[in-house]
């Protein structure tokens, strides 16, 4: 083959070539690209394989059509306190005109950025250091109205914007903090005392529960000792009548329940007043000095059989109250003398428990 003739081939092949690739444009995915024929905008090329008309067409910008982030740096904002914060900003957007984004602004990302910065010092400045620490949301949603309203011309939409610092003076910040904690021991201060209050009101209230049990305990006790002395009366008593014991036996019982009266180791005790009246019965009950075994006299014995007048009218005195007889004297000396040895013997025996010395009873009676 002509080496003159390979040469144009070769050349031609090479302006295909090179016609071909320039024709043909390929764009991703979420990729737009906007074409302009002799420096006019003609279209926008979708993703996926499209053609071109080489040296005619050009690609001019190619936009991402994603939603983007867009963090801005720390902007001095003045509250309408006068006090100077720094507000850092996020701003999530997304293209929706790629023609728009490309013509309508040359820098979308200033321009948002210088709008942010005028709408957020228009928003502070109608609020205290107080409103906008608390006011996160009411910002970030009035920002989202403004930039939405102003970049939808630029073919931009503004999906959200987060104020992410909010940075106060040193010196605000110290005064901050000394309330924070003062606020906070203030806290700690009443739920304290409240749990000591809560404490001594439960304490209160389970000690009254208690002395009301026992309280009731100590009712229901006495109740039940009452009844069963009540009880135990009665059936002595019915007893007592039921077996017809009459005023003598009762007051030698009396008589005999006398030294038990020591047996609780007290060391006083007190005669009772009924104890000449017992004496008195007792004597009553013996009748007849002869029957206790006393000598007869010359003139009539006592208690022998030439003096049974006498010892009827010394019964009935005695027993009417009139003047005792010799016979009633005697009785009663003897019965006062046990008596008196019964009571000596409790006293002994008192006297004696108290020391932890016994002491036999009956001892000063069997002298």
């Amino acid at each position: 083959m002509d080496l003159n003739l390979l040469v144009p081939i070769i050349i031609a092949a090479a302006l295909v070539v090179f016609v071909v690739i320039s024709a043909v444009r390929i764009v991703p995915q979420a990729r737009r690209y906007n074409v302009e024929r002799f420096g006019r905008y003609r279209t926008t090329l979708e993703p996926g394989l499209n053609f071109i008309i080489p040296l005619a067409d050009r690609v001019n910008t190619k936009l991402d059509v994603r939603e983007q982030v867009f963090s801005s740096q720390p902007k001095p904002v003045i509250t309408e306190d006068n006090l100077v914060v720094n507000i850092d900003t996020v701003l999530y957007y997304q293209i929706t005109n790629p023609r728009a984004a490309a013509y309508e602004i040359a820098d979308y990302l200033q321009a948002i950025d210088q709008l942010t910065v005028t709408t957020l010092r228009n928003v502070i400045g109608s609020m205290d250091l107080e409103q906008t620490l608390t006011s996160r949301e009411e910002i970030n949603t009035r920002l989202r109205i403004v930039l939405d309203e102003a970049t939808g011309k630029w073919g931009i939409r503004v999906n959200r914007v987060e104020i992410k610092a909010i940075d106060p003076p040193i010196t605000i910040k110290e005064a901050m903090e000394k309330q924070m904690r003062a606020e906070r021991d203030k806290r700690a201060a009443i739920l304290h005392a409240e749990g000591e209050r809560q404490s001594k009101i439960l304490t209160a209230e389970g000690t009254r529960q208690q002395e009301i049990l026992v309280a009731q305990g100590d009712q229901q006790a006495a109740i039940l000792r009452a009844d069963g002395e009540a009880r135990a009366v009665d059936l002595v008593f019915q007893a007592v009548h039921r077996n017809n014991a009459d005023p003598k036996v009762l007051a030698y019982k009396y008589l005999e329940t006398l030294p038990d009266l020591a047996k609780s180791g007290n060391t006083f005790w007190v005669i009772p007043g009924e104890l000449t009246q017992a004496v008195r019965t007792v004597t009553e009950a013996f009748g007849d000095y002869s029957r206790m075994g006393a000598p007869a006299t010359d003139k009539g014995r006592i208690g022998g059989p030439t003096s049974e007048i006498e010892d009827e009218e010394g019964s009935r005195q005695l027993t009417s109250g009139g003047p005792p007889s010799l016979d009633a004297v005697a009785a009663v000396d003897r019965v006062a003398e046990l008596a008196e040895a019964a009571v000596n013997d409790a006293k002994a025996e008192a006297a004696a428990a108290q020391d932890g010395i016994e002491v036999p009873l009956g001892q000063d009676a069997r002298r």
